[in-house]
């Protein structure tokens, strides 16, 4: 089985680590493309205003001067000789969790793999304050990622899905078990912005410093984490509401 790794955090970044040890559980037919540098918050973003520049780490390690989307899309035309099985994007630092994954480079990453008609599951480790930068900081992931990733590499799923895993921010021993669950909603106004200024003066503004309030709705990927269960969610591509499109269609009819 071929196996094409990304991220949104970086080539280097820590949870790209866990994610190669994870899958060298199932194949030794792995190869890397990643960003080479943080790009979270990029969602779907594609690079289209400057070239993007490929470079060789090691063998079958690359990153690319992009987006996560680039990353996947030089992984597919320029880097693995024959298409690959499955893409995984990850590990993540931090939640990807309800419609935060519309900015998630990570799940994006997952969803360009997905329109490429190829099996692709985004993981991602929520973390507290206290474990954010620990040296245990992905050890659930680490422990828990096999289990949940071996059910997922041979599951029937239609063409345009992918798959969302989120591990919970406590220890390996304490999590509950695996949820399949649907997507949830947080409840916006967004967070903050804090206004500052930079050593020469000039204005700057920064997004997203404080906890987003949600609420717990039954069933959904916020439940799961906060009642200390993995969560996996099938995301489909297909946004058309379809139940509207009668409506619509009966007001546009001659």
């Amino acid at each position: 089985m071929r196996i094409l790794l990304t991220n949104d955090d970086g080539i280097h970044a820590p949870g790209l680590k866990v994610l190669e040890a994870i899958a060298r559980q199932f194949s030794d037919d792995i190869w890397i493309c990643a960003p080479d540098e943080e790009q979270s918050g990029m969602g779907h973003a594609l690079t289209l205003t400057r070239p993007v520049r490929l470079r060789e780490h090691d063998e079958r390690r690359f990153s690319v001067t992009g987006t996560p989307t680039d990353a996947v899309t030089m992984g597919l035309r320029k880097v693995v000789d024959a298409q690959p099985d499955v893409i995984l994007s990850g590990v993540n630092r931090g939640a990807n969790l309800a419609d935060d994954i519309t900015y998630s480079g990570t799940v994006s990453a997952a969803i360009e793999g997905a329109l490429a008609g190829i099996r692709s599951i985004a993981l991602s480790q929520v973390y507290t304050t206290e474990t954010r930068n620990s040296d245990s900081a992905f050890a659930t992931a680490t422990e828990w990622g096999a289990r949940v990733l071996a059910p997922l590499l041979d599951t029937p799923l239609p063409k345009r899905t992918l798959v969302n895993v989120n591990f919970p921010p406590i220890t390996p021993d304490a999590v509950k078990g695996i949820r399949a669950v649907r997507q949830g909603f947080h409840d916006y106004s967004r967070g903050t912005v804090v206004e500052g200024r930079d050593p020469r003066g000039f204005q700057y503004y920064w997004f997203g410093l404080e906890a987003i309030e949600h609420t717990l709705d039954h069933g959904t990927d916020l439940e799961a984490i906060d009642e200390g269960y993995i969560s996996v969610t099938p995301l489909q591509l297909d946004l058309t509401h379809h139940a509207s499109l009668g409506a619509l269609a009966d007001r546009y009819a001659d």
